[in-house]
């Protein structure tokens, strides 16, 4: 019985398509390949695209994510430099950098690479933090904190580590997640804190007093000065006033009668000074002036013309 072209056009795609399936793997950009024959390491691919395979069970195909891959570790007590304690937890970032040994030690683990890391990662922690005070974590002046420091610290040791014992990975950040108080000491801290703060703003009323007092000494000095000149002027014034009244005096006893009439013009001055009204006999001082005035107004008064 003839097979149709096209039942045989099928059969065929199905057999390479079954071919490719068996004889070739695709590795994606930022992942590896770690290819085993007969459970052991054979070769490795680390360029994305395809590659011929010999089907299973002569060899299998482990693929390993190279991006960078984050976790956190556990949030518990680290004792400090200063006997302080306090929680502490960090979020760790590695990527695979050798898929052969990550393979070899955890068997393309994420998981288990994970929690090895983070038992590395919990020692140079607490070795770290033993190293710093209270301060460098916990403090009311900002710039007082070393997080950056302390991280790189952890960071540093942690490669070390890795290194030395040959993970396959590399650890590319650590960082400060999560900083806490234990119940027994946060009252204490809380105290400290206070004091702190205490300690903050009585230097500060401090110097606010001292620059007070400079300037009310200088302020007081320059009173001082300034009074002074002012007296010296009120005297050199009052002299000036004295000599002129002398001036004065020896002209008015050198003709008695002006002295008499500035005196008549200085008393009219007195009384009409403000608004009054004033009942006086006509011949007393100084208002005969007055009766002097009207006399010398009145021939020209008769003298008009009619």
């Amino acid at each position: 019985m003839k097979r149709s072209p096209l039942t045989l056009s099928v059969a065929f795609i199905l057999i390479v398509i079954f071919g490719l399936l068996l004889f070739v793997y695709e590795v994606r950009k930022a992942e590896a390949a770690v290819v085993l024959r007969f459970g052991k390491i054979d070769r490795m691919k680390t360029e994305p695209g395809p590659a011929l395979r010999w089907p299973w069970p002569i060899e299998n195909i482990y693929k390993l994510d190279q991006r960078i891959q984050g976790f956190e570790g556990k949030y518990e007590q680290c004792q400090l430099h200063d006997q302080n304690i306090i929680l502490l937890s960090v979020n760790i970032g590695f990527r695979v950098e050798d898929p052969r040994l990550f393979y070899t030690k955890y068997k393309g683990s994420v998981p288990d690479a994970e929690k090895q890391l983070e038992d590395v990662v919990r020692s140079a922690k607490n070795e770290v933090a033993g190293q710093h005070p209270f301060s460098d974590f916990v403090s009311a002046d900002v710039k007082q904190t070393r997080f950056d420091q302390i991280e790189q610290e952890i960071l540093q040791k942690v490669r070390k580590q890795v290194e030395q014992n040959s993970y396959g990975v590399d650890v590319k950040f650590i960082q400060i997640r999560k900083i806490g108080l234990p119940d027994s000491v946060t009252a204490n801290v809380f105290d400290r804190m206070t004091s702190e703060r205490n300690f903050y703003t009585s230097t500060v009323q401090a110097e606010g007093q001292r620059r007070a007092s400079e300037i009310k000494s200088d302020a007081d000095s320059k009173s001082s000065v300034m009074l002074a000149d002012a007296d010296a002027q009120a005297l050199t014034i009052q002299g000036d006033a004295e000599a002129q009244s002398m001036k004065s005096l020896a002209l008015l006893q050198q003709n008695p009668a002006l002295a008499a009439f500035l005196m008549q013009i200085s008393s009219m001055q007195q009384l009409l000074k403000e608004k009054a009204t004033l009942v006086l006999d006509s011949s007393s001082s100084p208002l005969q002036w007055l009766q002097m005035r009207q006399s010398e107004q009145a021939p020209s008064a008769n003298n008009s013309p009619k």
